[in-house]
Formats: structure tokens, C-alpha cells, sequence
């Protein structure tokens, strides 16, 4: 049921901006931060290493979820958690000038990280919380388009435009100046929030001891939704196809643009900062929600038990795409942007079918909210060990012999989705448009 304390602002007024305001930090932390490296000569290493275990923070978001129902409102958190984000990042803005920049950048990237993903569970609750069911669901295309209007604007607009800043100055100033200009957005977005947004209390002021003894409840009942989830049958192959499901998808994303970034001679494409942005924020994330769309609707046709093999192919095709692009080293423009654009299809496809695994085969019981959010969590796992491990496995292999690697690691999970149970609760399920679901 929505909450009826609410203010009348129309939905359109507040959803699309809370939502790009939801996208930004996560495609800064995941891919931006990386690039940003790159320009400035860090190791791919080290690269992989730290934004991977960045990607931590989004893992356990669901373990400290439920005690933000103590808070006053839902508006309150999400707006000190915008205004912390953008000060995070004027920080880090400040922070690329000094000469022990790196270790100082990854604690500040940190904090936006935990600002974001502490922001997101707010955000959710408050637009869940706000609309009813069937403004819920009218609203959902706003939600999940403005999402990817996010990354749209970071990985296309805001790389593009400090490639453009290097050509004129030193690298640090020129990606001080993006990340300055996105604490001054997440800033300004937290001000025109404190008016636009619903304000939804959580039942009037909390008192002290009301407030411990409703963190004792949550405690106890968060005690209870791990236990029930572990008792699940099947639910450590389930866990571990999983973790395997993204295993070349984590290492994929994460030394591909550095590959496209690398010079010649290192194995790379030498492509410039505003060349990638150019890529990555047009044709290819057309082609990821083409692609996303695309494979609900074949899921949807044929099964969640018979696509999944098909959905697994798909997620190999941005490995594929990479390979060739490793062995043919094309200089077109073209040549690149077609690949780039078959490596998100693929991604958009087939990543529709981890999130109906985890709907349809993790979450049902009487925990169903709190399992897929566990289930997320554990995707999110996968993505950021794999993530994490890449940095080695490229500078040990080279990029043609990495790209080959991460193509056989598709093998364990094809081989696991013959033997985890995949159709026991399937029904028709409606795909999520909100695409943001699929990044975290």
C-alpha cells in the first residue's frame, strides 16, 4: 500500500531526476573512475583491483537496508545522501591535484559508493512506498529510462567532453573538472529534491527507545530472512551459477575500455578518452537497451527454462566482439563501433535471464522482497570477484589471450544451467523496464 502522508507533487516532477540522480555515482564508480585511471597511467592491475572491490559496497547493501526504516522519512535520506555524494566528489575533484592522489581518490570514490548505494534503497523505498501499484507500473519506463539517461550522460557526454579537457590541459585538471562539474549536478539535484520530492514519514517522530527497540525487531527479522534463504533446497548450486554466470561479463567490462584506451604497442586499440565516450554512450547503449528489451520479450516467448542456454550464448557475444577486436586490431571507426555495439546487445540480452532466475527460482517464499535482494546482492558477487581478478589475468595472458579466456568461462555456467532447476515457480513474469535492476 503507498503511503498517504505524502504531498501532492505530480510523479513526472520528481522520478525522472531521482532516478538520473540513482544512475550517476553507480556508472561513475563501475566504468568512468577506471577510464579516468587509465588516462592517468595507473596499471590495469590495480585499475581491476580497487574499482572492483569498490563494487563491494552494492553487494551487502541489503544487509543494512532494513534499519533505514528507523529514519524519519524516506525524502530525508535520500536528500543527505545526494548532498554527502556531491561533496564527495568535489573532494575528489580536489584530491587529483595531489601527489598521493590514488590511495586519497579510492576513499573518496568509497564514500560516493556508499552514499549511492545507501541513496538507491531510499530512493526505491520511497518511489515503492509513494504510488500505488498501478502508478507504480505507469511509472516504471520514467524509472528505468532516466537510469540510463545516466549513463548516457556519463559514459557518452561527460567522457567524451574530458577527452576533450585532456587535449587541452593536464590529465588530472581536465577529469578535476568532470568531477567537479558532477558534485555540482549531484548538489544541485539534492536542493531541487528537497522541494519536488514526496515527503513520506515513517509513522512521526522516533523516539530513543521506540527507535532501539524497532532495531532490535529488524535485526531479529533480518536474522530470520538469511536463515530462510539458506535453507532454500538447491540454493548453493543456485548461488554458485550465479557467481559463474558473470564471470566474463566482470572481467569483459572491466578491461575492455582499458583495451580500447591501450596503445598499439601494448596490444591495444589507442583509442582516445572522447573516441570511447563517443562509443560507449550512443550507439552502444542504444544497443544495450535494444537488447535488453529484445530479451525479455524471447524469454517471455520461450520459456525461462529453454532460453537460458541461449541467454548464456548472448552473454558471451560482448567476449566475442572483444576477441576479434584483439586479433583483426581494426583502425574504422565503424568496424569498432559495430563490435561495441554487438558486445551490449549481447550483454542487454542475455542478462535478462540471471534476473528471472533469481525472480522466479530465488526469491518466491514468504521473503520475497528481501530473497531477490539477497539474490542481487549475490549477482553483484559474481560481477565484482571476477572484476577483481581480471587486472592479474590480463597482464599474465596479454589482451588476445584474456578475451580467449574469458570466452571459456562461459563453459561452467552452460554446463550448470543442465543441472540447477530452472521453471519449478515459472509463470508469466513481467521483465523489468527498470534497467537498473540489471546493474547492480
Amino acid at each position: 500500500m503507498h503511503n498517504e502522508n505524502t504531498s501532492k507533487r505530480h510523479p513526472i516532477v520528481w522520478i525522472p531526476t531521482l532516478y538520473f540522480a540513482e544512475g550517476l555515482p553507480y556508472f561513475l564508480v563501475a566504468t568512468m573512475a577506471g577510464l579516468m585511471y587509465k588516462s592517468m597511467g595507473v596499471a590495469n592491475e590495480q585499475i581491476a583491483l580497487w574499482t572492483g572491490l569498490l563494487g563491494f559496497v552494492w553487494v551487502f547493501k541489503p544487509l543494512w537496508s532494513p534499519f533505514l526504516e528507523v529514519a524519519r522519512s524516506k525524502k530525508f535520506i535520500v536528500l543527505i545522501f545526494q548532498f554527502l555524494g556531491g561533496a564527495a566528489l568535489g573532494l575528489l575533484a580536489l584530491a587529483l591535484q595531489l601527489p598521493v592522489y590514488f590511495a586519497i581518490s579510492i576513499a573518496l570514490l568509497a564514500l560516493v559508493a556508499i552514499a549511492s548505494a545507501t541513496h538507491d534503497i531510499a530512493a526505491d523505498g520511497l518511489y515503492i512506498s509513494t504510488l500505488s501499484e498501478k502508478q507504480q507500473a505507469a511509472y516504471a519506463g520514467w524509472q528505468g529510462g532516466f537510469y540510463n539517461v545516466a549513463r548516457f550522460f556519463s559514459l557518452g557526454g561527460l567522457v567524451a567532453l574530458a577527452g576533450y579537457f585532456e587535449k587541452q590541459m593536464e590529465v588530472a585538471h581536465a577529469w578535476s573538472i568532470i568531477f567537479a562539474m558532477l558534485g555540482a549536478i549531484m548538489i544541485a539535484l539534492a536542493a531541487y529534491h528537497s522541494w519536488a520530492l514526496p515527503n513520506t514519514e515513517n509513522g512521526g517522530t522516533v523516539h530513543a527507545k521506540s527507535a532501539v527497540a524497532a532495531m532490535r525487531g529488524v535485526r531479529a527479522t533480518l536474522q530470520d530472512v538469511i536463515a530462510d534463504f539458506f535453507k532454500k533446497p538447491g540454493i548453493w548450486l543456485a548461488i554458485l551459477f550465479i557467481i559463474l554466470f558473470r564471470a566474463g561479463e566482470g572481467q569483459v567490462t572491466t578491461i575492455g575500455p582499458l583495451f580500447l584506451r591501450a596503445a598499439p604497442e601494448d596490444g591495444g586499440l589507442g583509442l582516445s578518452t572522447t573516441e570511447v565516450g563517443t562509443l560507449y554512450g550512443t550507439l552502444a547503449t542504444l544497443a544495450f537497451i535494444g537488447g535488453s528489451i529484445l530479451g525479455g520479450y524471447f524469454t517471455a516467448w520461450l520459456g525461462l527454462r529453454r532460453a537460458m542456454f541461449f541467454l548464456i550464448l548472448a552473454m558471451n557475444l560482448p567476449n566475442f566482439a572483444f576477441y576479434f577486436l584483439s586479433v583483426t586490431v581494426p583502425s574504422n571507426f565503424g568496424v569498432i563501433a559495430t563490435a561495441l555495439s554487438v558486445e551490449m546487445f549481447g550483454y542487454g540480452f542475455g542478462f535478462v535471464g540471471l534476473i528471472l532466475f533469481i525472480m522466479q527460482e530465488i526469491a518466491p517464499g514468504k521473503y520475497q522482497m528481501a530473497h531477490y535482494a539477497l539474490g542481487t546482492g549475490v549477482m553483484q558477487l559474481g560481477y565484482v570477484l571476477f572484476k577483481i581478478m581480471s587486472g592479474a589475468v590480463q597482464a599474465a595472458l596479454g589482451y588476445q589471450y584474456f578475451f580467449l579466456w574469458v570466452l571459456a568461462c562461459a563453459i561452467p555456467a552452460l554446463l550448470l544451467s543442465r543441472m540447477v532447476p530452472i521453471g519449478r515457480h515459472e509463470k508469466s513474469v513481467a521483465i523489468p523496464s527498470n534497467m537498473q535492476a540489471l546493474e547492480r
